[in-house]
């Protein structure tokens, strides 16, 4: 008898152990990964649907090393504040209901444990409270630029020099910036957004050459939606950051103007490839196999890939 008393004391305690356990892990506000034997960056940042860039920015990584055992963040660096609900409606998007909260995508799909960035009318996420009087801020460390700042906190660079009254884009290392309006309602006169399509082009012929990277979104190598939307970050201009998001945020037009973007269908079906129009049937893009070149829309590898071409919704 003392022996099954024993044996069920163990199995409760066991018991006990697990649900303590599971209880910790799913009431717990950090999302974290620890490296196991196999992991790269670019495995971890591709299983939890965000970028290597992101990855590295948010865990202060300066190369693509890491260790077995290290602890990695898989959300961005962030007050622990309470989260509100935000009921779907038709018509939105991650990258909709993350710029009205003041967020990101990544962040949002990590506190709702989103796989994809496929939302349904009705469902209901876990959204920043925006209604907190505590003001976000962000101290600025070499290497950052607001564009960069701005992009990782569901910014444009406009609204990030308007929180702070900078009439230029120069920062410096330890300067506290605010990342809300402080409560203020923004006057809309002060961000309505223009594309300035010349000074796109311009921006996005800096980086001809610039190698093919997956997952990449710097100089240092892009892919294709990575290019697209560093260079309109570069211009004030704050887009989705995968094609399939950047084709559902804009509006579809018959023919391309300059500054226009095209859209192709490559290696799966519906959008998975885009550059900038630049005229004269030409595109700018990150190819998988050129790196950020210019191309004819003629050309007969794309021609049988066109899928159309649409407009930023700014």
């Amino acid at each position: 008898m003392d022996y099954l008393k024993k044996q069920l004391f163990t199995v409760t305690a066991a018991f006990g152990i697990i649900f303590s356990g599971l209880y910790t892990q799913a009431s717990a506000h950090e999302v974290n990964h620890k490296v196991e034997t196999g992991d790269t960056l670019w495995k971890i940042a591709n299983s939890n649907n965000i970028s290597v860039e992101d990855l590295k920015t948010w865990n202060q990584l300066n190369t693509n090393t890491i260790y077995v055992g290290q602890e990695l963040t898989l959300i961005a660096p962030h007050t622990h504040t309470t989260y509100g609900s935000y009921t779907v409606k038709s018509g939105d998007t991650l990258f909709l209901i993350a710029k009205a909260h003041n967020t990101t995508v990544s962040e949002i799909k990590s506190i709702n444990q989103l796989k994809t960035d496929t939302i349904n009318i009705g469902q209901v996420l876990k959204v920043p409270n925006t209604n907190q009087t505590t003001s976000k801020t962000h101290v600025v460390k070499s290497g950052d630029s607001l564009w960069q700042i701005a992009t990782k906190n569901g910014l444009t660079v406009q609204q990030l020099k308007l929180f702070n009254g900078l009439n230029s884009d120069e920062i410096y290392v330890g300067q506290v910036l605010k990342l809300t309006s402080g409560g203020k309602e923004t006057p809309k006169s002060e961000v309505n957004k223009s594309l300035n399509v010349d000074a796109l082009i311009a921006e996005g012929k800096k980086y001809l050459g610039v190698p093919y990277v997956w997952g990449g979104s710097t100089p240092s190598g892009f892919d294709c939606s990575g290019f697209l939307n560093y260079v309109h970050g570069k211009v004030g201009i704050s887009i989705p950051r995968t094609v399939e998001t950047i084709y559902a945020d804009s509006t579809s037009v018959t023919t391309p103007q300059p500054g226009d973007l095209v859209f192709y269908t490559t290696y799966k079906a519906g959008p998975s490839h885009a550059g900038i129009y630049i005229g004269d049937n030409k595109f700018l893009h990150a190819g998988s196999s050129t790196g950020v070149t210019i191309t004819d829309m003629n050309n007969p590898y794309w021609k049988a890939r066109y899928l159309g071409a649409k407009k930023i919704n700014l």
